[in-house]
């Protein structure tokens, strides 16, 4: 059992391994229908638990085909539905009963508190599904989507950032230690990543560059990655923020100082941060980027049942 809350408490050893094995998944299911199962099974009689607190599209899609995939099978619960909460029931009790339930447990939270608290009482791995300082199952797909499209490792990629510095930015800083990538990140002043973040890829030899101009840091990029500006739950004067990121959409013009073939990724969903030109034009690959979270979720799935071989 093991474990996937956060790519900097990984090995990279293992998420490369995860990586390795969601390539020769997708590749063996070429012919295969959306819900026929591989092959080896590998989680007959599984359960996976799922908890989203937060909305949630590409994330509850891609787990609940992953597992069925591997043979396994799921449920979804919403903590509005649940004893869970003020003057209900605790997180201790509730692990208790979702472990002796399910064999594993996917969280996507409001509160990265709250997923300590289920890994503390928890005897199944969990997942997380997105918290606020993380979101390590979209980032780790990312690298498998990059290494894709440039059919080469990333480490040997010129990566960049634009945008706000938020849960994803912080898990592709940490994929960016454990691949030994380098990244450039464009965002305006007071908008960087958080001291602690950028203190620890210091200490394991990250190779980040801040600009606080676009255009400088898309230069010689080979991927150029972004998110909502604006996210569902930002508590933050919201016209000021448009304003101080208006010189940071990625348009036809901001990826021309990019490589010729740049290619364009976003977690979605999108907000005015990129142009409708540059979203659906020719650089773009993320629908492509969206499917692959099927694939490599299940390898993490796999990783964390310790079924991965």
């Amino acid at each position: 059992m093991k474990h996937f809350i956060n790519l900097k408490d990984i090995p990279a050893s293992d998420l490369k391994k995860i990586i390795q094995d969601a390539k020769k998944r997708k590749k063996k299911r070429k012919n295969f229908n959306t819900l026929d199962v591989d092959k080896d099974i590998p989680l007959k009689g599984k359960l996976l638990i799922q908890m989203f607190e937060k909305s949630s599209l590409r994330t509850r899609l891609s787990f609940y085909l992953a597992i069925k995939q591997l043979g396994g099978g799921t449920i979804t619960l919403r903590t509005n539905e649940l004893h869970l909460g003020i003057d209900g029931e605790s997180a201790a009790d509730t692990a208790k009963i979702i472990s002796t339930y399910g064999d594993g447990f996917m969280l996507r939270t409001d509160s990265d508190q709250k997923i300590k608290e289920f890994k503390k009482h928890l005897t199944i791995p969990v997942i997380n599904g997105l918290s606020p300082s993380s979101h390590p199952t979209q980032v780790l797909s990312d690298v498998f989507t990059v290494e894709e499209i440039k059919k080469k490792p990333i480490s040997k990629l010129n990566i960049c950032w634009i945008g706000d510095s938020n849960n994803v930015l912080n898990s592709l800083i940490a994929a960016s230690v454990k691949f030994s990538f380098k990244l450039n990140i464009g965002c305006p002043k007071n908008y960087a990543p958080q001291k602690f973040v950028l203190s620890w890829a210091k200490k394991n030899k990250g190779q980040i560059t801040i600009f606080n101009d676009a255009k400088k840091a898309v230069i010689n990029s080979d991927v150029i990655f972004s998110d909502k500006v604006i996210s569902l739950n930002d508590k933050v004067n919201k016209a000021k923020k448009i304003r101080d990121f208006k010189n940071f959409q990625i348009n036809s013009k901001l990826i021309s100082f990019a490589k010729k073939d740049v290619t364009f990724l976003h977690c979605l969903p999108r907000g005015t941060e990129v142009s409708n030109e540059v979203f659906l034009g020719k650089n773009s690959k993320v629908w492509q980027q969206a499917l692959n979270r099927v694939h490599v979720q299940k390898s993490i799935l796999l990783y964390s049942f310790g079924k991965l071989r």
